[in-house]
């Protein structure tokens, strides 16, 4: 389908808009050759019309303006605060340009990674019940050392999530869509997942969500799973069938600890909220502290990118923008 729109150098891109008045002052105050303006994409723009700004970054804590994606229709590039886009392509259309938020949640996604690890492996969810029972009680537990970990997604998240695993002691074995060699060795491919995850005592799940990868980890997946292995998802809900994993974890033959969930949220009544060797985080991986001059500093390197005539990092799709034939 032919654009309606015309194509847009990097450097006619001069008015950005911020979607919170504390990420405006922070963005607004290192910028003199851009006009910034406030705008949620719900409402309109302070100080300008709509179809001024150029690139436009999307709130973070809400999604109400998905609801009426026209609101960027002549927007060039849009800036998410999220590492996963899933969904926003086929709403916002193919004339923006999109981009991701990147590492922006690396690392405070991979401590929730680890942290459920840890958790699930020495039983700290018991200790915890007990705790508000009034219980002193020792016991015996698993162990993160020694254990044979699957981290599928080497991503920015995925990455970060081995990064922290490696002084854990564990044997770490990483999966990508294709095998390969890279500067820290070898990585698997998900072709090779029927022999690696009977092999593995932790699955962590780290994937973006794609047509590839929705419900990779279904039913026959998780049978291939030894038992008492523990099943991570950082990633998205759906690339785990909830239901198969459900019943392993009802059965007590797999444990699962989950930062997300699909459906989401999870209905109070579902199993998982209350089984044993479950533990249900509400989506919490990239709500910290450490996202908010993180995203500070990815909106003032694309910024720079841009002016420098640079493609913007972690583009998605590249919309109306004309860019260099070396972009990343």
């Amino acid at each position: 389908m032919t654009s309606q729109h015309p194509t847009v150098a990097l450097s006619d891109l001069r008015v950005i808009s911020l979607p919170e008045q504390k990420l405006f002052d922070q963005i607004s105050a290192e910028l003199d050759d851009f006009t910034c303006v406030l705008w949620d994409l719900e409402g309109e723009p302070e100080g300008c019309a709509r179809e001024d700004i150029d690139i436009a970054v999307a709130p973070y804590f809400s999604g109400r303006w998905l609801k009426n994606p026209s609101a960027v229709e002549n927007v060039k590039l849009l800036q998410l605060q999220s590492t996963g886009y899933d969904g926003v392509p086929e709403r916002i259309g193919p004339d923006v340009a999109l981009s991701s938020a990147g590492w922006v949640h690396a690392a405070g996604t991979a401590e929730i990674a680890v942290g459920l690890i840890i958790a699930a492996q020495r039983s700290m969810d018991r200790a915890i019940v007990q705790q508000k029972e009034g219980v002193y009680k020792r016991f015996f537990s698993r162990a993160v050392a020694d254990s044979r970990a699957t981290v599928v997604g080497i991503g920015e998240i995925g990455s970060a999530v081995i990064d922290r695993l490696r002084p854990f002691e564990v044997e770490i074995t990483r999966v990508a869509s294709s095998a390969r060699e890279d500067e820290q060795g070898q990585v698997r491919g998900v072709d090779e997942l029927d022999q690696i995850l009977p092999e593995t005592d932790i699955l962590v799940v780290a994937l973006p969500l794609t047509e590839a990868t929705e419900g990779m980890f279904d039913a026959a997946a998780l049978r291939r799973l030894p038992d008492d292995a523990l099943v991570v998802n950082v990633g998205r809900g759906s690339l785990v069938d909830t239901d198969a994993l459900t019943e392993e974890v009802v059965q007590g033959r797999l444990r699962c600890a989950l930062d997300v969930v699909d459906p989401e949220p999870l209905p109070g009544d579902h199993p998982l909220m209350s089984a044993a060797g479950s533990i249900v985080l509400p989506h919490v991986g990239g709500s910290n502290v450490s996202y908010r001059p993180r995203v500070r500093d990815l909106i003032l390197q694309q910024v720079e990118r841009v002016r420098t005539g640079q493609a913007p990092k972690f583009l998605v799709q590249p919309g109306r923008l004309v860019l260099p034939s070396t972009g990343e």
